[in-house]
């Protein structure tokens, strides 16, 4: 009896171990593909809003210190999420804008 247990874990042990490992593996990839899903929708929107605060204020011609802090730092989030390209353009103009100061 006791034989015949002991084989039975040996066999029954890896298989189970492996499984378990499959199945861990399966749950890493799905939570993986969640991630990257939402840091692309994540930088998806922060693309709109900068692209929002770029068209305000250069037809504006100058912009509040407060939105200048608010595009530098969703410039800085986006751009370590691997978003790049005409933003770069758009944050140099930004850059470039008269900041306005409070009760100008």
């Amino acid at each position: 009896m006791r034989d015949i247990l002991y084989q039975t874990y040996t066999i029954a042990l890896p298989i189970i171990l492996t499984a378990l490992m499959g199945y861990i593996v399966w749950l890493l990839k799905n939570q993986k593909k969640d991630r990257d899903a939402n840091s692309k929708g994540t930088m998806l929107l922060l693309r709109v809003q900068l692209i929002e605060y770029h068209d305000k204020y250069m037809q504006i011609g100058d912009i509040p210190s407060y939105a200048y802090q608010n595009f530098m730092e969703m410039y800085d989030a986006y751009h370590k999420m691997g978003g790049n390209g005409m933003i770069t353009k758009m944050r140099n103009e930004i850059e470039e804008l008269h900041l306005k100061k409070k009760g100008e």
